[in-house]
């Protein structure tokens, strides 16, 4: 059996996380302690005690999941066949793998989520989630509105759910045509800005050169990533990946499929929440684990015990 560990991006924090784990381990604490250090900020009082609406701001919640999905890993430490990370939970991906040092990594998530605040200073914008329409109709549904503004598909995680973003004016015109084609729900989310759309490319031109001096390593194993869905391990093609992702669309289904194809049978979601292991279990037959707390650590623990991991 072939496992891959997987890994939370935005909207997957709360206040609380990652607390139970940092007390009872110890390896745990000292990637709060890490991260904390390198940002010259206390990352763990953060996700521990909030306030929420510090957590909710993107410069904050990007390092704070990553953290936190990080001191999950050291909590219960394995090393997967391979890996993948939703939107920012890829960078988390990339450590697991090796490619990227935690103290970098959390940097790097800190600028890419300001930046990507910055990016629509002023303009009006939205993200929706659209339910019941395959992909292609949603592709199709957006492109009448563009004379309104931007309005795009973002996030295509599992059958039946594609995520649109952009202006305002087009993405509520969308809405109404994803109604019109049968959408069993539309449903706004609440976010600060259009990410993965064309919306994003000030963030991604800011980002750049910030990417290029940042040291890389050949990851240890593949990772999956959003712009394709295809492996990758090289330095070059990292940077490549990460750097496309904040302007492309996340292919979080296809990336589910590929894993699944490539022979991954367990996927283990690593750091808070279980919202990706809802998208995988709507996409492939698979085995489905977490660590989030002291309770799903034991649990996955024990799972994965059974069988040799990787």
């Amino acid at each position: 059996m072939r496992t891959a560990a997987v890994f939370p991006g935005q909207g997957a924090q709360y206040v609380g996380m990652g607390r139970e784990l940092a007390d009872r381990f110890a390896p745990a604490r000292e990637v709060f302690a890490r991260a904390s250090a390198a940002l010259g900020m206390d990352l763990l009082a953060l996700c521990s005690d909030g306030p929420e609406e510090a957590l909710r701001a993107t410069a904050n919640t990007q390092p704070a999941i990553l953290v936190t999905s990080l001191a999950c890993l050291a909590a219960l430490p394995f090393e997967p066949a391979c890996a993948a990370g939703l939107s920012l939970g890829e960078y988390t991906a990339f450590v697991c793998a090796g490619a990227l040092e935690l103290e970098d990594a959390v940097w790097l998530v800190r600028l890419r989520g300001t930046y990507m605040q910055e990016a629509c200073a002023g303009r009006e914008t939205m993200m929706a989630a659209v339910m019941g329409l395959a992909p292609e109709r949603v592709q199709e549904m957006c492109a009448p509105h563009a004379s309104l503004g931007v309005v795009e598909p973002s996030n295509f995680n599992s059958p039946g759910q594609v995520v649109i973003g952009g202006e305002t004016r087009a993405v509520r015109a969308a809405l109404e045509t994803a109604r019109a084609l049968g959408a069993r729900r539309v449903l706004p989310l609440e976010v600060s800005a259009p990410f993965h759309t064309s919306l994003m490319r000030p963030a991604a031109d800011r980002l750049a050169p910030v990417l290029e001096r940042t040291p890389v390593r050949r990851a240890r194993f593949p990772v999956f990533v959003n712009v394709s869905a295809a492996p990758v391990q090289s330095p070059e093609e990292i940077r490549r990946a990460l750097l496309a992702q904040v302007t492309s669309p996340v292919l979080w289904e296809q990336s589910v499929r590929a894993m699944h194809a490539a022979g991954v049978r367990r996927f283990v979601e690593v750091g808070p929440g279980t919202t990706l292991s809802g998208m995988i279990r709507r996409t492939v037959a698979a085995d489905l684990y977490h660590v989030e707390d002291v309770a799903s650590r034991e649990a996955t623990a024990a799972a994965l015990d059974a069988q040799p991991v990787g």
